[in-house]
This record gives C-alpha cells, sequence and structure tokens, in this order.
C-alpha cells in the first residue's frame, strides 16, 4: 500500500517503509538511533485487563525485534459509547502495566468513538545505531524460535468455548508475555537477523527473512514447539481464517519436501500468531550460548531451521 509513496532519501533514516522490517528507525547521533513502532486490533479475549495486556506486549515486541529499548508509549483507544467506562479503564490500566513491566513509561495517548474496541500502542524505544537488527538472515544461519507456536489456532477454539478455563488463562499469559525476556537473552550473542512473529505465521515472518537475505529457509517441521492441544483442534479444521490467507499468500514461496506429517503439522506453520514469539538467525557456534541464556530466562529456545543458498523458493518444508 506503501508502494506509491516517494523513496525516503534521507541517510537519518536507518530504516523505513521500503522494507519489510517491524519498526521504523532514525538516527540521531552516532550513539542514538530511535526505533518507532505502532500496532493495535480489536479484542481477542474476553477480559478487558488481560486485552490491554496482550495488545501491549504485542506492540512493544517489535522494539525488541529491532535489537531496541522500549522508552515511551502512547494509547491508542477506540470504543463504542456503550462499552461501560470500567472496562475501558481495565483495558487502559492492562497497557500500562506491560507498559512498566517493560521499563516504558505511557505518556498518553488517543481515542475516538468506534463500532468496537480497538487498542495497542504507539512505541518509541532507543538503541545504538551498530546494534539495530534486521530481518534478514543469511547463509549458514540456524533459526531459533523463542515462544511455542499456536496461538491462533486456539484463540478460535476459545471462541467456541473449546477450552478450560485453565486453558483460556494459559493462553492469554503466553500472548502477554513481553519478548523482553527473549532479547535480554541475546546479550553477548551475534544475532544476524531478528523479527517476531505475528499475523503472517511462522512461515510468513521466516519468508521474510529469507527473502531479505536472498538466502532458502529449511523448515525442521518436528522440532517447531507448539501449544497443547493445537494439533487436536487444526485435525478437526479448527483454524483462522488468516491461517488460510497466509497458504494462498506464501505459495509461490514455499515447497513442501515433508513425507509422513499429518496436514495439521503442516497447518500450523501457517497459524496467525499474536504477540509470538522472536525469530532469531545465528551462527552455529553462537547457538549453545543464545539457547542457554534463552532457558535461564525461561524462554522456549528451539533451533527450528537453518538458511541455506537460494533454491528455487524460499522456504522448505522437511519432516526433519
Amino acid at each position: 500500500m506503501l508502494s506509491k509513496l516517494p523513496k525516503i532519501r534521507d541517510e537519518r533514516v536507518l530504516v523505513g517503509f521500503d522494507s519489510s522490517d517491524d519498526a521504523c528507525v532514525y538516527k540521531v547521533s552516532d550513539d542514538l538511533a530511535i526505533i518507532n513502532s505502532i500496532d493495535f486490533f480489536p479484542p481477542i479475549v474476553d477480559d478487558p485487563y488481560m486485552f490491554g495486556q496482550i495488545a501491549a506486549a504485542n506492540s512493544l515486541s517489535d522494539i525488541y525485534a529491532m535489537g531496541g529499548t522500549p522508552k515511551l508509549a502512547m494509547n491508542l483507544l477506540t470504543f463504542p459509547e456503550k462499552l461501560p467506562l470500567a472496562a475501558v479503564k481495565a483495558i487502559l490500566e492492562g497497557g500500562n502495566d506491560k507498559v512498566n513491566e517493560a521499563g516504558a513509561m505511557t505518556t498518553g495517548g488517543h481515542s475516538i468513538n468506534d463500532k468496537e474496541p480497538k487498542y495497542g500502542l504507539s512505541v518509541t524505544g532507543f538503541a545504538h545505531p551498530d546494534d539495530i537488527l534486521s530481518n534478514s538472515a543469511s547463509e549458514g544461519d540456524y533459526l531459533v524460535i523463542t515462544k511455542k507456536i499456536g496461538s491462533g489456532v486456539l484463540t478460535s477454539a476459545d471462541k467456541v468455548s473449546l477450552l478450560s478455563v485453565a486453558e483460556s488463562r494459559a493462553l492469554s499469559d503466553t500472548m502477554a508475555e513481553l519478548n523482553r525476556y527473549a532479547f535480554e537473552a541475546t546479550a553477548g550473542v551475534k544475532v544476524n537477523g531478528c523479527t517476531d512473529i505475528t499475523g503472517f505465521g511462522l512461515l510468513g515472518h521466516g519468508a521474510e527473512m529469507a527473502k531479505s537475505g536472498d538466502v532458502t529457509l529449511e523448515i525442521f517441521t518436528e522440532r517447531v514447539p507448539l501449544m497443547d492441544r493445537v494439533l487436536e483442534f487444526a485435525s478437526q479444521g479448527i483454524l483462522p481464517g488468516g491461517a488460510h490467507n497466509n497458504m494462498a499468500f506464501l505459495e509461490k514461496d514455499v515447497i513442501d519436501y515433508s513425507v509422513g506429517l499429518n496436514q495439521a503439522q503442516i497447518d500450523m506453520l501457517y497459524d496467525p500468531q499474536t504477540s509470538g514469539g522472536l525469530l532469531l538467525a545465528v551462527k552455529e557456534p553462537e547457538l549453545e550460548r543464545l539457547q542457554y541464556q534463552l532457558g535461564e530466562k525461561g524462554c522456549e529456545n528451539a533451533v527450528i531451521g537453518r538458511f541455506k543458498k537460494r533454491t528455487s523458493h524460499y522456504i522448505e518444508i522437511l519432516n526433519k
């Protein structure tokens, strides 16, 4: 949609809309770059406080994916007049508590009347210009994931009351988990590429990393960590519409070399995530330290793929 806009011609803009990165980056000085991102969406859970937490965690994630630390946040909120003010207050409190957990500050925002509530944040983060991470991987990189996959399927199952109260709460807690801890686990590790997994699913965001580096990503499907019960629900056809959209969009970029995998396992690779984990591209010598530090932070730390020389497709699905 932005392709018709004139290209930005300012050397201080280190990352703009002409790439598929997670945020824009502006170089203020040799020691400071500002990272800006914005995101908001309608509720995916019934509890307004938890919705605020999840939406805020999702908005903050882009700053971590770019190698920065969140500093300031501004609320973006729409809601119908009939929505109780107590619910509006709970949404904002949930968001503010998550911003505080990130070590940032909520400094204002804007709200308008709309048919349905929507909430998110505009976030500003800081980083050293040399520490900015892109979503580009290189040949020989291994791909590490920091959260389990499956929030799209489980959210769909929850909408039709197929999850227990405990399962629903566990799902919400996972989506509200900050990527701060996974980012902190990269300290001292040379990360060649990074992005977070959101609406385009694992394969969509993996393809972005492959395209940016002009390489091919082999996905080790059996090593992809999945949330409990997702294969059960996916095998019953409980898939969000976004998963089917991702399949159609990626059709020319993906080739399936797997043998013996059931369709539900393949479907999960396309599952759109809400506030998903980070994808980290590192060389093999960095793996042991990265996985250890992720474990120390309580994060998932599975090696789920490898980038190799470009072939006919950007993604190859394997049953490894």
